[in-house]
């Protein structure tokens, strides 16, 4: 190897240290910031549909018991106490989502073989003569239902359903 000259290493001044006053170190955030400005939001949308004249005494009074209220509902932010479980599959009936493929999962599903063949698999059918590439393979053995293959669909609490392939219209 060559030799190399290492180059020379800068100084870099030091820097002032600003303090903070004390003052500001005891502010905190509020509790709900993200509350208060929304409520802050809604009020000004509520006063804005008035047009030129202000809120009655009645009008402002509403507002606040509507807001008031809404500062009183309870925030839940996640439940803990619900454990995903399996919707079971019965012969033709499909309880989550539509009962034909989405265009999303009919993509992933052909993309999926045709990588597969595309890798050396073989196929589920005869190789039809129009086909040119992987793909049209694919999109063939998904028409015919005969990719071995199951559909997970799932819920936004956790649950899901295992969906076989022959369930779904054509």
């Amino acid at each position: 190897m060559p030799d190399v000259e290492e180059a020379p290493l800068l100084e870099v001044p030091e820097t002032e240290v600003l303090e903070t006053p004390e003052s500001e170190v005891d502010i905190l955030p509020e509790e709900n910031a993200g509350l208060n400005k929304a409520l802050d939001t809604y009020r000004k949308l509520i006063e804005k549909k008035g047009g030129l004249e202000p809120l009655s005494e009645k009008d402002q009074e509403n507002l606040e018991k509507r807001i008031k209220e809404i500062e009183n509902r309870e925030v839940v932010e996640k439940i803990e106490e619900h454990e995903p479980k399996e919707i079971p599959c019965e012969k033709g009936k499909i309880t989550i989502g539509p009962p034909t493929l989405t265009r999303f999962e009919k993509a992933r599903i052909m993309g999926a073989r045709a990588l597969q063949l595309s890798l050396g698999a073989p196929p589920f059918i005869p190789i039809p003569t129009t086909a040119r590439i992987s793909l049209d393979i694919a999109m063939e053995e998904l028409e015919q239902r005969v990719i071995p293959i199951t559909i997970r669909r799932v819920l936004p609490n956790g649950d899901f359903q295992n969906i076989p392939i022959d369930y779904f219209e054509k």
